[in-house]
C-alpha cells in the first residue's frame, strides 16, 4: 500500500483503487501499554462496501479493491478499526498495524481450520482412508502482472500441472499419454485393479472414459474407447467459450462444465473440479475465472487445481486478446486425508515466499496451439517437497 500526504487528490482516484495516506504527525504512543498506533487515512468513497473478514490466525482482513487480490492484515489485540472523524466525502479510520497479506495464507488458513479447529473427523469415505472435512470455502488469487499462484510452502509439480491441462484441452482420455511424459497422476485411476473395482471390467487399462477433456471438447458425443476418433462430434464447449469471450464479452453464460450426468457411470473418476465460469471486465480488459470444485483434496489436489485453472485463465485471456484478472476458487467438500495430517502440519509451520511469474509465448493465438514449451515460469523458489500418498 503506497502512502502520500496529498489528501486532496483522494476523491479523484479511480473507484477500484485504494490510496492510503499516512500522517507521521498522528503517530501516538500509549505510555501505559507502550503500544504505538499509526493513523492511516483511507477514503471510503474509493471502495464500497467495507467488509471485515474474520481470519483464523487472530487477524482481520480487509479487501483493498475489487481488482487487487492483496489484503491488509490488522492486529486485533485492540479494536481493529476506530472512526476518528467524518467529512462529507471521506470517513477516516485508525489502523493499529497493517501489512499486505500473502494470498497463499488463504489456503493455509483452510488447512489450519480443518486440522486444528472446525473440521469434522474422522469421516469414512470412498477410499477407506478417512478424512476430516468441512463444507464451503473460497479463495481469490490475482493473476495480474504475471503473478502465478503456484504454492510456495511446498514444491508443486509444475510440469504435471501444465501437461495435464494441455491433455485436457486436447480432449484426450488415455492416461498413458501422460505417463509417457513422466506424469503419473492418473495411473492409479487407470489401473486394471481400479477399473475392475468400479465395474468397468470391459474397459482397457488406462482408458479413463469420458472424463474432463472429453466433456470440454465433445460434450454429448457417444463415448466408445480412448482410441476412437471424436473429431467434429459433440459440442466443443471450450471453443464456444473462446468465441463468446471474443464476440460477446459481457455474456453471463460463458461456462465450461465437465459434469455430464449421463456419462458419470462411464468415468473412471467423476470430475472433482466440475465447472468454471469466465467473466470479462470490459473497463480494464481483464478476464477472470471462477471454478467450483465439489471434492477438494486439500493436501494433494487443491494446490494442483489452483495452478491449473490459473494457467487456463491466462491462456484464455491471451487467445482472446485480454489480460488475466482473478482466479476465484470455490470449494465444496474440503477434506484432509488422515494420512496427510502430519505432513500438512509441517507445511503450516512454513511462511509463504513470493509467487513465481508466468509468461506465455505471445505468438500463440489459439488454445489448441499451446505446447509446454510456450510456458515460462520464473523465480519459483518454494520450500521443499512434502510427501503425501494419493488416495485412490
Amino acid at each position: 500500500m503506497n502512502s502520500n500526504n496529498n489528501n486532496s487528490n483522494n476523491s479523484n482516484n479511480n473507484s477500484n483503487t485504494i490510496n492510503a495516506t499516512s500522517d507521521s504527525n498522528t503517530t501516538t504512543t500509549n505510555t501505559t501499554t507502550s503500544t504505538t498506533t499509526t493513523t492511516t487515512h483511507i477514503p471510503v468513497d474509493t471502495y464500497f462496501p467495507i467488509r471485515l473478514l474474520p481470519s483464523l490466525n487472530g487477524y482481520t482482513s480487509i479487501p483493498l479493491s475489487a481488482q487487487d487480490g492483496n489484503f491488509i492484515r490488522v492486529q486485533t489485540q485492540m479494536p481493529p478499526l476506530k472512526p476518528t472523524r467524518r467529512t462529507d466525502r471521506i470517513q477516516y479510520y485508525e489502523f493499529i498495524t497493517f501489512e499486505r497479506r500473502h494470498e497463499e495464507f488463504q489456503y493455509l488458513d483452510i488447512l489450519r481450520d480443518l486440522i486444528l479447529y472446525s473440521g469434522v473427523g474422522i469421516r469414512s469415505e470412498r477410499t477407506g482412508v478417512g478424512t476430516i472435512s468441512k463444507f464451503g470455502y473460497q479463495m481469490r488469487f490475482s493473476l495480474r502482472n504475471h503473478s502465478f499462484p503456484l504454492l510456495t510452502t511446498k514444491r508443486v509439480f509444475w510440469k504435471g500441472v501444465a501437461k495435464e491441462l494441455l491433455w485436457f484441452i486436447s480432449g484426450n482420455t488415455n492416461a498413458n499419454t501422460l505417463s509417457l511424459q513422466d506424469v503419473h497422476i492418473w495411473d492409479g485411476n487407470g489401473s486394471r485393479k481400479y477399473l475392475d473395482s468400479i465395474g468397468l471390467t470391459h474397459r482397457e487399462e488406462m482408458d479413463l472414459g469420458p472424463v474432463y477433456g472429453f466433456q470440454w471438447r465433445h460434450w454429448g458425443a457417444h463415448y466408445e474407447t480412448m482410441h476412437s476418433d471424436y473429431s467434429q462430434k459433440g459440442i466443443d464447449q471450450l471453443r464456444k467459450c473462446v468465441d463468446t469471450i471474443r464476440e460477446n464479452p459481457t455474456n453471463r453464460r460463458i461456462i465450461l462444465s465437465a459434469w455430464n450426468v449421463s456419462d458419470l457411470s462411464q468415468m473412471a473418476l467423476p470430475p472433482c473440479h466440475l465447472l468454471c465460469q469466465f467473466w470479462v471486465d470490459t473497463s480494464t480488459q481483464e478476464l477472470s475465472c471462477q471454478m467450483y470444485q465439489r471434492s477438494c483434496d486439500m493436501g494433494l489436489g487443491v494446490p494442483f487445481n489452483i495452478a491449473s485453472y490459473a494457467l487456463l485463465t491466462c491462456m484464455m485471456a491471451q487467445v482472446c486478446g485480454l489480460k488475466p484478472g482473478d482466479f476465484v476458487h470455490s470449494c465444496g467438500d474440503c477434506h484432509v486425508y488422515s494420512n496427510h495430517i502430519e505432513p500438512l502440519k509441517v507445511q503450516l509451520e512454513r511462511n509463504p515466499k513470493h509467487f513465481p511469474k508466468l509468461y506465455l509465448n505471445p505468438n500463440v493465438k489459439e488454445m489448441d496451439d499451446f505446447k509446454f514449451e510456450d510456458f515460462i515460469l520464473k523465480d519459483y523458489e518454494p520450500h521443499g517437497v512434502i510427501k503425501m500418498d494419493m488416495a485412490v
